[in-house]
């Protein structure tokens, strides 16, 4: 079978996206990985299938698997990069900068700015209320904290591993993530660190980190793993994807991040998140909703032989 595709991105965060009107395209994991291979294949950390919405009001739903073929709840970057490819296909008329799209994870209502030939640019994603209680998350570590509202939440849980205790704050938004701040990395083993007397996020072991928390028993449907540096100018960030590995951004990720930040009296309403691939404006509403914007990018079309099992 032979598919058309469009390879996008949000802050490198990157996605082949199909046409899947009549939700006839099922791919077996090894499939979606075989697309996903930078070696191989499309290259990318996920494919978005473009699918009609039953949810009143939503213009398609997002199909979203990660590369190693496992079904994701949410993305961020991905679903700016699905609003971009519905206004830029003529699925939604540019002119009306708002768009709702159903995700696994509930309805996400979308603003967009377009260039003047009616292409999306930039889009600011309601991303709903940051899920807090460790059962939701979903995550076994108990609850040491409460919000300013009185709900308890797990912000500073702390979990060994082989290179002595990390702390996290466990946030769902929409998927589970695992926001770790690191106030001191001189505190942490050499052995973690391309080059022992630079210590510092650039070149922390994040692989290696991110894949023991991603699969610890203290996250049932494992988790997204961040590593947090609070910097005057924003929240520097690097990410270990559940079901992918690391990318230069997450949008979800950001979103947690910021939610932690602000719950823990690094940030203030809004805060700039800078992953590798660049800033996303996060803001907690008055709602308390998470508002989520950054941009979206068209890289090339194609065509691709779905490869045989």
């Amino acid at each position: 079978m032979e598919l058309a595709f469009e390879k996008m991105h949000g802050l490198g965060n990157d996605f082949a996206v199909f046409e899947d009107w009549d939700a006839r395209v099922e791919l077996a994991p090894d499939q979606v990985a075989r697309l996903c291979d930078r070696h191989t294949g499309i290259g990318a950390d996920g494919l978005i299938f473009v699918r009609p919405s039953d949810a009143p009001g939503c213009r398609a739903f997002m199909h979203y698997l990660n590369s190693d073929g496992t079904l994701a709840q949410m993305c961020g970057n991905g679903v700016r990069c699905f609003a971009k490819y519905l206004v830029d296909h003529g699925f939604v008329d540019p002119a009306r900068r708002q768009v709702d799209v159903e995700t696994r994870a509930g309805t996400r209502r979308i603003s967009f700015d377009v260039d003047a030939a009616g292409k999306l640019v930039r889009a600011s994603v309601d991303m709903g209320r940051p899920v807090l209680d460790p059962e939701q998350v979903p995550t076994r570590c108990p609850a040491d904290a409460t919000t300013p509202e009185g709900q308890p939440y797990a912000g500073a849980a702390e979990i060994a591993s082989p290179w002595g205790p990390f702390r996290f704050a466990c946030v769902s938004m929409g998927n589970p993530h695992a926001v770790c701040f690191v106030d001191s990395w001189d505190n942490l083993p050499d052995e973690l660190f391309a080059e022992p007397a630079d210590k510092g996020l650039a070149g922390f072991d994040v692989a290696r980190v991110g894949a023991f928390f991603e699969a610890h028993p203290s996250f049932p449907e494992k988790t997204n793993v961040e590593f947090v540096e609070a910097r005057p100018e924003g929240l520097a960030m690097r990410v270990w994807e559940r079901g992918c590995g690391e990318t230069l951004a997450c949008g979800t990720g950001a979103c947690a991040v910021a939610v932690a930040a602000m719950l823990s009296g690094r940030a203030e309403g809004e805060a700039d998140v800078m992953p590798p691939g660049g800033t996303l404006r996060i803001r907690w509403a008055d709602d308390g909703h998470v508002v989520m914007t950054g941009p979206a990018a068209s890289v090339y079309t194609g065509t691709v032989e779905v490869p045989q099992r």
